[in-house]
C-alpha cells in the first residue's frame, strides 16, 4: 500500500474514533428525561370529546369528606402513592428504608419552581377530590373513589409547588389554571382524560374553559 493510503486511513480511522467519542459524550452528558405524569391524550381528542358533552349544574358537597377517598394506599412494600409519585415526578431522588423522600429535585410544572425538599411540594389531584365529589363520584362505592383518588395509569397525579396546590383547591379550569402558560395546554388535556375516564360531568364554565385552552393548542 502506498504512503498516502496509509496516512490516509490513519485518518479516516481517528475520525471515526473521534465521532464515535462524540456520540458517547453526548449520550452521558444528555440530560435525562423530564420526570412528569403519563401522558394525556393529545388536544385533537380531547377537542372531539368536549364536542360530546352537554354541560351539567355542578352538584352539592353536601356529605363530603377527603376520608371518603381513602389515600394514600399502599403501592409496594413501605411505599404509598404519594412517596411513589415524588419518586416519579423528580430527579435523582433518594429514598430511605420507610420510602420517604431523603433528597432530590422536583420541578413544579404549574408555577415553574424548583425544589429541594421533599415538604415544598405537595401531590394534586388533577381533577380534585371535591370536584369529584360534585361531578358524580358522590354515588360512587368507596373502593372506587379510593381507586380514583390514588390513579397512576393515568395523569391524574402530579407533583407540584404546595401552595399554588393549595391555592387551586378544588377549583376547576373555569375558576383556575396554571400560572404557568406554556403548561395549561397539556393542563386540560390531564383534566379532560381524567373527567372522560371516570365518566364524570362538566359545568358550563368548566368547559367552556377547556374549550379555549385547547382551541389555542
Amino acid at each position: 500500500m502506498a504512503l498516502s493510503s496509509v496516512v490516509y486511513a490513519r485518518r479516516i480511522g481517528v475520525l471515526a474514533s473521534a465521532a464515535a467519542l462524540a456520540a458517547l459524550t453526548s449520550l452521558v452528558s444528555a440530560p435525562a428525561a423530564q420526570a412528569a405524569p403519563p401522558t394525556p391524550i393529545s388536544a385533537s381528542a380531547a377537542r372531539s370529546y368536549l364536542a360530546t358533552v352537554t354541560p351539567k349544574a355542578e352538584g352539592s358537597t353536601s356529605g363530603y369528606s377527603r376520608d371518603l377517598f381513602p389515600h394514600w394506599s399502599t403501592v409496594s412494600g413501605t411505599c404509598n402513592t404519594r412517596e411513589t409519585v415524588l419518586k416519579r415526578d423528580g430527579v435523582n431522588v433518594v429514598q430511605d428504608s420507610a420510602c420517604a423522600a431523603v433528597s432530590g429535585s422536583w420541578y413544579s410544572e404549574y408555577d415553574g419552581a424548583t425544589w429541594t425538599a421533599a415538604s415544598d411540594i405537595d401531590i394534586d389531584h388533577m381533577v380534585p377530590l371535591a370536584e369529584a365529589w360534585r361531578s358524580g363520584a358522590n354515588s360512587w362505592t368507596t373502593s372506587k373513589r379510593q381507586q380514583f383518588a390514588n390513579g397512576l395509569t393515568r395523569p391524574q397525579l402530579i407533583a407540584v409547588t404546595d401552595n399554588v396546590n393549595q391555592a387551586k383547591g378544588d377549583l376547576d379550569p373555569g375558576k383556575w389554571l396554571p400560572s404557568r402558560t406554556a403548561y395549561r395546554c397539556t393542563y386540560a388535556r390531564m383534566w379532560v382524560q381524567v373527567k372522560q375516564h371516570w365518566a364524570l360531568s362538566m359545568d358550563s364554565g368548566e368547559k367552556t374553559a377547556l374549550v379555549n385552552v385547547l382551541n389555542g393548542c
